[in-house]
Order: structure tokens, then C-alpha cells, then sequence
């Protein structure tokens, strides 16, 4: 219940001439008349024609300029004229958007409060102009290093032991490594570009291309990638025939990108020293892939085939030339018989030329995929193609050098 003061408020019995007619202005013309911005004495009346503001109008709730002024009160019981009462929340306002109609407004010119803070936060302030800016990012290599030299150290054991203990067991872990790259080609066909390439066909013509390589040498592989060729379009024949063509396409192209390149490394095999040419065959192709990444990533400036392969730069294909030539000159002169220093500078820069081709052409094709790579099989490396691209188009030409220098 609101408190009932004790003495009546303003404006109540003792108020009873506020209605009744008043002099407004002198008696005769030789008073003394107020200047403009003056403040009224106590008692006296405003001169004739000046009406106080509307606010402090007898009536309106503002006391008479003639009535003493009242204490105020902190406790609520009496409001001074011109005081604002403390707002409490649960309140209605008594002033301002939300008050009841009617209020009386307080006079222009009262201070306000200050507003409520807002529940919004203020925004950061912006860095001090002699904030220091934050330090560059390191170069990333984009990909998880340990697992990758991990992946590929457990790998390099895997085909050195195989290589060097028994032949046969080599040419089976080729096989494995193109059918597994041809499964991976296939499906990221179909997934991104609704291409059935029939596998079956492909997997099967694609190991016995890589033995009939080994064992019956270059005839053998050609006659095993005309028959795979030909399963492939009888294998589709079983299938309604929309899309046979870029069906059986696709399965050729395959049947000669994967398995039939991947043949030539069988056909170093059959050499006498086939093992150091397998051998000198992945190391020229390892050297020149880390050197275009080392002096790619620490000098690389000017991009190679930006809409191919944006990470590739010139720095990085002229560390691959350079490294590969040296490895490859020390590779002829003491690994391979008959072999000669120049011969392996010649055989360096031909491998540095077409794994960096074979590198472009694997990133063309899933630039055309829209993929960023072929499998996840290897941590670190992607997939099985994504490490055999450009180990197949330098296979053809090592065979085909060496056999020019050394012989076969």
C-alpha cells in the first residue's frame, strides 16, 4: 500500500485561492518593471502577459512560484518541485516512453538519468596502431610428415627385401599395387563422374599383363594388353548400352595407364642385374620427387602449371632436374654394369622430365575429378595411384635408356 503522508501534498486544502483571479501585471506605469531573464522575487508576481511554464502552472501539479519551498524527503513521503522520484524497476515509469498518459513531464532542461547499460557487448577496440603485428606463419608441407616418411620407409623395406630375395615375390607385389590403383581409378570414376569402367576385366588383365611381362618380356605384355582391351568391351556388352562408349573408354584408357606402364618395371626385372635397375629406377624417381619438394618448398616463388598443380614451381622442377642427375650419375657408375657417369646425368634429366609430366597428368585427372586425392589407403600419401604417378611414366623410359646404353 503506498504511504499516506502526513502533511497534505501541495496542491490540497490550504490551496483554496489558486482558482481565484490575480493581478497580473503593476498597478500604475512608474513601477519599476522586471528585465527580461530576471529571476522573480519571492512572493511577487510575474509581470502582465508572462505566463510560467505550463509545468509549473497552479494545477497542473507544480508548486505556485509565491509558496515557500518544501524539504525534500529521501524516504518518498514529499518529492521536491522539479525532483524526479527513484525509479524502481518493477515500477511504471513516471516520464518518457512507456509513461501513463497524463503524467506530468518534467520541465525542459531537467537532467535525465543516465540510461541503462546495455546487455549488448561494447565491440573489441581496434589494435593500437604501435601494436606489434603477429608473427608469419611457418610453411606447411599440407600433409602429415611422420606418417608419410613412415608409410614410405615400411614400403622401401617391403620392395627392397622382395626385390633382392626372390623375383617372383616382386613381381607379385606389382600386381597388388595395380590392382589396387585400379580400383581406386574406377571408383573415383563412377563416384564423380558416373563412369562404369568395368573392374573385373581390368583386374584381371592388368595382373596377368605385369607376369605375362615378366615372363615372356615386351611380346608377352603387348599381347596381355590387347586381350585385356578386348575383355573390357565384351565384359560391357552385358550391361544396358547407354553410356558403353565412355564406358569402355574409360576401361582401355585404364587397362593402359595402370597395369601396361607398371609392365616395364617386370621387364627390368628380367635383366641380369634387373634388381639394380628396379633399383636405380626408384631411387632417381624418389630423389627427383623430394628434391622438387625440398627446393619447391624452401625457394619456391614462380609457379610451374598453376592451373594444374598450383603447388609446383620452377625452383621446384630445377632441384628435381639437380638432384636427379647427380643420384643418376652415381647410380650408372657404380650400380649398373657397363654404365657410365655422363650416361647417368642423361638418364637423370630424363627422369626428372617425365615424373614431373607424370605427376602433372595424375593431378589433371583429379583436377578433373574434383578431388584432392585417389584413395586414403596410405596415411600420408593419399592413396595407391597418388604414389604411382609418377613412378608408371618413367618406367618406359629407364627400360628403354638403359637398354640403349648398357643393353638388356
Amino acid at each position: 500500500m503506498p504511504i499516506v503522508p502526513d502533511v497534505p501534498a501541495y496542491g490540497g486544502d490550504q490551496d483554496d485561492d489558486r482558482g481565484a483571479a490575480r493581478l497580473s501585471g503593476p498597478l500604475f506605469r512608474d513601477e519599476p518593471q522586471p528585465q527580461y531573464g530576471t529571476p522573480p522575487q519571492y512572493g511577487a508576481e510575474p509581470p502582465y502577459g508572462t505566463q510560467p511554464p505550463y509545468e509549473q502552472q497552479p494545477g497542473y501539479g507544480a508548486p505556485h512560484p509565491s509558496a515557500p519551498p518544501q524539504p525534500y524527503d529521501p524516504h518518498g513521503t514529499q518529492v521536491p518541485p522539479g525532483a524526479q522520484p527513484p525509479y524502481e524497476p518493477h515500477q511504471q515509469p513516471s516520464h518518457g516512453p512507456g509513461a501513463p498518459y497524463g503524467t506530468p513531464q518534467p520541465p525542459y532542461g531537467t537532467p535525465q538519468p543516465p540510461p541503462a547499460p546495455s546487455p549488448i557487448q561494447n565491440p573489441e577496440p581496434m589494435p593500437d596502431a604501435t601494436q606489434q603485428p603477429p608473427a608469419p606463419q611457418k610453411k606447411s608441407a599440407g600433409r602429415d610428415l611422420s606418417a608419410a616418411i613412415g608409410v614410405g620407409v615400411g614400403l622401401g623395406v617391403v620392395i627392397i627385401a622382395s626385390l633382392f630375395i626372390v623375383k617372383a615375390v616382386f613381381v607379385g607385389v606389382i600386381a597388388v599395387a595395380v590392382v589396387v590403383g585400379l580400383w581406386e581409378l574406377t571408383s573415383r570414376l563412377q563416384e564423380r563422374k558416373e563412369i562404369k569402367a568395368p573392374l573385373v576385366p581390368l583386374a584381371v588383365g592388368g595382373a596377368a599383363m605385369v607376369v605375362a611381362g615378366y615372363v615372356r618380356g615386351a611380346e608377352g605384355a603387348w599381347v596381355a594388353m590387347a586381350l585385356t582391351a578386348l575383355a573390357v568391351l565384351v565384359w560391357r556388352m552385358t550391361e544396358p548400352p547407354e553410356g558403353y562408349l565412355k564406358d569402355v573408354t574409360a576401361g582401355v584408357f585404364a587397362a593402359f595407364y595402370v597395369p601396361f606402364l607398371a609392365t616395364f618395371v617386370a621387364l627390368l626385372l628380367t635383366a641380369d642385374d634387373g634388381p639394380w635397375r628396379v633399383l636405380t629406377f626408384l631411387i632417381l624417381t624418389v630423389v627427383s620427387d623430394t628434391g622438387a619438394y625440398a627446393v619447391g618448398w624452401r625457394f619456391g616463388k614462380h609457379k610451374l602449371a598453376p592451373r594444374i598443380s598450383p603447388g609446383k614451381t620452377r625452383e621446384g622442377l630445377f632441384g628435381a632436374v639437380l638432384f636427379s642427375m647427380v643420384a643418376g650419375a652415381l647410380c650408372l657408375q657404380f650400380l649398373i654394369d657397363g654404365g657410365s657417369w655422363w650416361q647417368g646425368l642423361v638418364l637423370g634429366l630424363a627422369v626428372a622430365a617425365s615424373a614431373t609430366l607424370g605427376d602433372l597428368g595424375e593431378s589433371m585427372i583429379k583436377r578433373d575429378l574434383g578431388i584432392k586425392d585417389m584413395g586414403t589407403l596410405l596415411p600420408g600419401h593419399g592413396g595407391i595411384m597418388d604414389r604411382l604417378d609418377s613412378l608408371l611414366p618413367t618406367a618406359p623410359v629407364v627400360w628403354l635408356l638403359l637398354v640403349l646404353f648398357v643393353g638388356s
